[in-house]
């Protein structure tokens, strides 16, 4: 495939917040936001939105650059570094490589017939299995009163990616009915005046899925101590209230239960099911390393504009796989309708994938996910 055109513009996300596009050959992809953000992760764009979008729009350099297999993509990062004097093309921002490298590949998908997830294993076959943010709270909640961690997640346990959306809405609804409400966070999930534990009772109840938690622990980490409604814990005390909670309701994903710099941290969380790094480990190589050398996770967060280049977030999975950690490729909480997530957790296999149950920004990638197992039978 010769790239002919390159168009670069800003959109809003489901946050009404803007973000970029980027067509090439006429095939769109953009790039999400996310309000939780690690301090490790690559910047969004090197100066600017608007500057990534002028810089995109006169790289004419990629123009006649002949792509035919995802590694190609390392052509478009060589030609990046040597325009912008960068010594890495991460530094050219996540959400602008990311959105760019992702327009590539859809234009190459498509100009071979193909679908996105091919282009990256033809051979993929496991679906992975959604992990449904249904209950929120912390930063990504518009209420005072709301829980302290993050989210609260539902995990389905079937093979079909149809049967597990099936009963994550089932049990969405359900919830919407126990806690009363109508109000809905950044990503969909119901708002809740409930503590912590108040939600984990009610999930507790639900023995059709497995329950999952996202800490957020950074955010509610200020001078040594996480900082709840009625009291502040030290470093140990954190550690022991996370492994009783584990214990008590029986939690399958635990999702940053420590701070983001606090490695030894995680190594004391108890990996009864899945300990998960993300502000941890921000979907960088070299913190992922470091998790792995202090046995601090067995599953990691990953999300593209986290780091932006497609070809690292390769090495990434390659990596995990090797350790044996499990991988959830994720959604930003400032999401698009673009439902390239799904293709690219098909077709890097990665054992879970991070959305939304509810809104049409989340729930696109589900159906693009049942799309593909339909088209597998």
């Amino acid at each position: 495939m010769i790239i002919k055109s390159i168009k670069a513009r800003s959109i809003r996300d489901s946050r009404k917040q803007l973000t970029i596009q980027i067509a090439v050959n006429g095939q769109k992809a953009s790039s999400p936001s996310g309000k939780s953000t690690g301090k490790y992760e690559t910047p969004c764009y090197q100066k600017s939105l608007k500057d990534s979008i002028s810089k995109i729009n006169n790289l004419k350099e990629l123009k006649s650059l002949d792509i035919n297999k995802f590694q190609d993509l390392k052509k478009v990062e060589k030609i990046i570094k040597k325009k912008f004097r960068l010594s890495s093309a991460k530094k050219f921002g996540a959400n602008a490589l990311f959105a760019l490298e992702s327009a590539i590949l859809k234009a190459l998908a498509k100009s071979e017939r193909k679908e996105l997830w091919q282009i990256i294993n033809s051979r993929a076959r496991r679906m992975p299995v959604p992990l449904g943010n249904a209950i929120g709270g912390g930063l990504h909640s518009h209420n005072k009163n709301a829980p302290i961690f993050q989210e609260f997640l539902l995990i389905p346990k079937s093979n079909s990616i149809r049967q597990n959306v099936k009963m994550m809405n089932l049990v969405y609804k359900k919830l919407k009915k126990i806690i009363k409400t109508n109000s809905k966070n950044d990503e969909g999930a119901w708002q809740t005046s409930l503590n912590n534990e108040q939600v984990l009772q009610i999930l507790k109840q639900f023995h059709q899925i497995r329950i999952g938690i996202d800490a957020a622990s950074s955010s509610f980490y200020k001078k040594g101590e996480y900082n709840y409604r009625n009291k502040s814990l030290n470093k140990q005390a954190q550690i022991h209230y996370i492994n009783s909670l584990i214990k008590k309701y029986n939690i399958f994903y635990f999702e940053d239960p420590m701070e983001e710099e606090d490695f030894k941290g995680f190594s004391k969380i108890k990996k009864r099911f899945l300990v998960a790094g993300d502000d941890l480990t921000a979907t960088q190589i070299s913190r992922l390393k470091k998790a792995i050398k202090t046995k601090s996770i067995n599953s990691m967060i990953i999300k593209p504009n986290q780091n932006g280049s497609l070809l690292e977030l390769k090495e990434i999975f390659d990596i995990c796989k090797k350790h044996k950690i499990k991988t959830i490729l994720s959604h930003r909480s400032g999401e698009t309708t673009d439902t390239a997530l799904a293709d690219y957790a098909f077709g890097f296999q990665a054992d879970f994938i991070k959305t939304g149950i509810s809104t049409k920004w989340r729930a696109g990638k589900l159906k693009r996910l049942i799309q593909i197992e339909k088209g597998l039978q």
